[in-house]
């Protein structure tokens, strides 16, 4: 069992900056593929960036590159999502999810993630 705690979120005007941070429980933090997600209401949960167990790989959508930067510490069991120069169509709840998958590529399809966190609310005020 994976147990995913995401934190950072709040409100903050457009151009400004947040940085989401996503804690794991687990030994093997080190071998998951981290992804992050978005949520506005009424819309789909999207895709915004993830990064390969190795750290080495990273994936952004398109929306996001250039502003949005994944990192991880796996000696902290932790992911994070830097986002600068903040959109009002930025508001949404973020999900950091976990796939167990021995591939070292982020996934951009929600079903290949095993573990989810519960959320946390940013939004960007024009």
């Amino acid at each position: 069992q994976v147990q995913l705690v995401e934190s950072g979120g709040g409100l903050v005007q457009a151009g400004g900056s947040l940085r989401l941070s996503c804690a794991a429980s687990g030994r093997t933090f080190s071998r998951y593929t981290m992804g992050w997600f978005r949520q506005a209401p009424g819309k789909e949960r999207e895709f915004v960036g993830g990064i390969g167990w190795s750290g080495g790989n990273t994936r952004y959508a398109d929306s996001v590159k250039g502003r949005f930067t994944i990192s991880r510490d796996n000696a902290k069991n932790t992911v994070y999502l830097q986002m600068n120069s903040l959109k009002p169509e930025d508001t949404a709840v973020y999900y950091c999810a976990a796939s167990l998958s021995p591939a070292d590529v982020p996934f951009m399809t929600p079903r290949w993630y095993d573990y989810w966190g519960q959320g946390t609310q940013v939004t960007v005020s024009s």
